[in-house]
């Protein structure tokens, strides 16, 4: 039950159980982590499950923010690698 991303056409795809969301790399304006519990942006969609998880990987969007909870240490990496091959 592990929160996924990976590149598709210009988007970063981001999969948790039967959801399914596309971002467009060009409105991602910041990928950061977030070391509170519950994240400190309160209108941030939320993906993931927040316990059991060690990091909060944040992306900002030009209309959203993002927060994906997960315990792979390497998504924060593997999104901005997203964004710089596009």
């Amino acid at each position: 039950m592990e929160v996924k991303v990976s590149g598709n056409d210009g988007n970063l795809r981001i999969k948790w159980q039967l959801s399914q969301i596309d971002i467009p790399i060009s409105d991602i304006k910041g990928v950061s982590m977030d070391h509170t519990y519950s994240g400190e942006e309160r209108k941030a969609v939320r993906i993931g499950l927040p316990y059991g998880h060690t990091d909060r990987i944040v992306i900002r969007t030009s209309s959203e923010t993002y927060i994906l909870y997960t315990s792979n240490g390497g998504m924060k990496e593997k999104i901005l690698s997203f964004m710089e091959a596009s």
